[in-house]
């Protein structure tokens, strides 16, 4: 069995939900009233996600995530 590592970005939504997404899997993602749920749930969404996919991803080296300003 082979381990694979994935970068998970948690945000807080309107309603006070902890929202979990796996960039590099585009359709993962789950949500969840509270932090100590959310490492479970994410990493049973990888495993789903990665049952289902049919061919392996050339995968992307993480750098990093910026918050940008724009004025409207």
């Amino acid at each position: 069995m082979m381990k694979r590592e994935f970068n998970v970005i948690i945000e807080r939504d309107a309603d006070g939900y902890f929202v979990a997404s796996v960039p590099n899997l585009p359709s993962c993602h789950t949500q969840v009233k509270t932090l100590d749920e959310l490492i479970d749930r994410i990493r049973e969404a990888i495993e789903l996600c990665l049952e289902f996919e049919e061919e392996q991803q050339d995968l992307l080296d993480f750098v990093g995530i910026q918050r940008i300003a724009v004025e409207i």
